[in-house]
């Protein structure tokens, strides 16, 4: 009996931290403002449970759409360890998918693939990622959370 009812609690509390995820966002350029115009009425992110937060000890979800360059990668690790566990890391456009056009052959503190920091839960890919993109890759991650 008692596993029947810790199965079933697994699975209500990854439905929940699916279903709300509130996040945390990194980024500049281009990517932001789809990424904004993903939060506006049009496509509302709120009806997926994302929520945008102004700390990072309040976010499950840390979004990355900015070149990750020699220093951007220190702060991005320090708001990742502020982040409470599971915490879930997304990489949004070509700039933190591989460097975009700021990759290693232009300068030498230039950018690099996020995942060589950071653990990257989903990719969404672009220059910048549409708004679909955005909401297709944060469907994903629900399903990853829910699967486990």
């Amino acid at each position: 009996m008692s596993t029947f009812i810790s199965s079933n609690l697994e699975s209500l509390m990854a439905w929940a931290q699916a279903t709300s995820l509130w996040t945390y966002s990194i980024g500049g350029g281009c990517c932001v403002d789809e990424m904004l115009s993903a939060q506006g009425c049009r496509y509302d992110l709120e009806r997926f449970g994302c929520l945008p937060q102004s700390h990072p000890e309040q976010a499950d979800l840390l979004i990355v759409s900015t070149a990750v360059t020699q220093r951007m990668s220190e702060v991005i690790l320090e708001i990742y360890g502020r982040m409470p566990s599971p915490k879930y890391v997304m990489a949004v456009g070509a700039c933190a998918n591989g460097g975009g056009p700021f990759s290693e052959r232009v300068t030498y503190a230039a950018a690099r693939p996020l995942e060589e920091i950071l653990p990257v839960d989903v990719y969404v890919p672009g220059c910048p990622p549409r708004p679909e993109a955005l909401m297709n890759g944060l469907i994903r991650l629900q399903e990853k959370i829910r699967s486990g």
